[in-house]
């Protein structure tokens, strides 16, 4: 479970500086945006997300470039960050985050096994990406990515 008071922590940060926030969603399905919206008055800042869970989606809606996936695949930095660049655009927000991964059982490989995840932030101008190798279950997967993922938007807006 993620612990609420950084949710919180989040909303203020966001409402502070008077930003919002959008987030492009593949191996967590939805996950991310489900913890956000248990907050009361999350519309004041989480303008919503996107499910982007085949390529074509994340093409079509978010201007991932085909080579990038071609070239690198979905789960790879290369995606993610044309995906949170993507969804910033596509909401107007001015902060963003983008996951995608590999939750299991099956899907990996010997260069991305399963757990792999990788995710990118965006912070008004400033954008930076992580790979993470959780490890668990599938549903341990998605947890841990959407609490890594409220951890990176935290300490990005504490930076600015």
């Amino acid at each position: 479970m993620v612990e609420e008071s950084r949710v919180l922590l989040l909303a203020e940060l966001l409402v502070r500086k008077k930003w919002t926030l959008s987030t492009a969603e593949s191996c967590t399905g939805g996950l991310l945006g489900h913890t956000l919206t248990n907050i009361p008055g999350s519309s004041n800042w989480y303008v919503g997300g996107v499910i982007t869970y085949a390529n074509e989606m994340k093409i079509s809606l978010l201007n991932v470039e085909a080579e990038v996936i071609e070239k690198y695949g979905a789960v790879s930095e290369a995606c993610v960050l044309q995906m949170v660049r993507g969804v910033c655009n596509l909401a107007n927000s001015q902060v963003g985050v983008a996951i995608s991964g590999i939750a299991g059982p099956g899907g990996g490989t010997e260069d991305k096994p399963v757990g792999t995840v990788f995710m990118a932030w965006q912070v008004g101008n400033r954008h930076w990406a992580k790979r993470f190798n959780f490890s668990g279950d599938r549903q341990e997967v998605k947890l841990q990515s959407v609490q890594q993922a409220i951890e990176g938007l935290v300490s990005g807006l504490m930076c600015k």
